[in-house]
């Protein structure tokens, strides 16, 4: 029995921030103090670490579940199924429902029943639930429907990877520019002839490393108590080229499958020199070099959407909107994520 992906769909908001936008911010130190440097400056240093140029930013009538919703249909569409046949929808974010100039998300009822809602399913046995396991959650989300799939207790299901990190940055914040919004989405079904989970990985560093991404205020003494997303990115930007190409490795281990059939690397989307390093050190486990245009990027114009970012990039990859990018039927693939938690994990799949 093989268990593929058999439809994918994303929704990339229309509303494009380019890095010049933030020419005017007031950008500040963790202590409250400014940096020496002006913003042009900034940005220019920004630009060549993460390798963000632009962002999508949500449309304001527009929230997290909205994005979903309007991925899912794509989805559904693209693998031809009947959506009252849906076993599970499995919705993976980290904030919920965040309403544009608010501060609160809302998570009730879930945003999964929302886009069952939305869909217009009346078949009961459809569960709906989130998921809030970081940047990986589309991955692990993946490896969960899976298991359900594996074991009977499910035939067909959606799993969506959606945010809108937008809405929950700290405008004094430089790292706020890393951050965008965006949906992705995609359906796990049984197939006779194609597609096929060949191996997962996963893993939780909470020792020390829980609270490397967390919710703090604002770097801004004088704003109220409102807590925005902060991470500490020297110290995850060293967990993440330590532990992700291991737990690639592993991975690959347990597929049996060579590392020469490797063709592409989905990996998260977080910053283009850090997912270069991490690639480049999975290569160097096997004494290889990394191969030219093994890592498709989407970063340079979508940002960090978090969950949306690797089934956005598969969806894109899939649909032949990626140049000098292209998947054929047989070919391997790896899944790799890192995230709040601190998480990894990690599927290689064969399309």
């Amino acid at each position: 029995m093989r268990i593929a992906i058999t439809g994918t769909g994303s929704y990339i908001p229309s509303k494009v921030i380019a890095n010049n936008d933030f020419i005017q911010h007031q950008f500040l130190n963790n202590d409250g103090s400014t940096f020496p440097q002006d913003n042009a400056t900034l940005i220019r240093k920004f630009k060549a670490i993460t390798g963000i140029a632009k962002r999508r930013y949500a449309e304001d009538n527009l929230n997290t579940s909205d994005l979903g919703f309007l991925a899912s249909e794509k989805a559904i569409s693209d693998a031809g199924i009947d959506k009252e046949e849906l076993d599970y929808i499995i919705f993976c974010h980290n904030f919920g429902d965040v309403n544009k100039g608010e501060n609160q998300g809302d998570m009730l009822p879930s945003l999964a029943t929302r886009v069952k809602h939305h869909l217009q399913i009346k078949n009961p046995k459809c569960v709906a639930y989130d998921m809030l396991f970081g940047c990986p959650g589309w991955i692990e989300g993946i490896i969960q429907a899976n298991a359900f799939i594996k074991s009977g207790m499910a035939k067909k299901c959606l799993v969506i990877g959606a945010e809108t990190l937008s809405r929950v940055v700290d405008p004094y914040d430089r790292d706020s520019m890393i951050f965008s919004d965006g949906a992705g989405a995609t359906i796990l079904e049984k197939t006779e002839n194609s597609g096929e989970i060949l191996a997962h990985e996963s893993a939780t560093y909470a020792y020390d490393e829980a609270f490397m991404l967390y919710f703090g205020e604002s770097f801004k003494s004088n704003r109220d108590t409102t807590k925005y997303i902060k991470m500490y990115g020297r110290k995850i930007y060293e967990f993440a080229v330590t532990h992700v190409p291991g737990a690639m490795a592993s991975c690959l281990k347990h597929s049996g499958v060579d590392i020469t059939e490797v063709k592409k690397i989905l990996i998260h989307q977080a910053n283009e020199k850090m997912d270069e390093a991490i690639i480049k050190r999975f290569y160097e486990l096997y004494d290889l070099e990394m191969p030219k245009d093994i890592m498709p990027m989407i970063i340079q114009k979508l940002g960090n959407s978090s969950v949306a970012t690797i089934p956005t990039l598969l969806d894109m990859l899939l649909k032949g909107n990626l140049e000098n990018h292209q998947l054929k039927k047989d070919d391997v693939v790896i899944f790799a994520s890192v995230g709040a938690g601190m998480n990894v994990n990690a599927i290689v799949y064969r399309m």
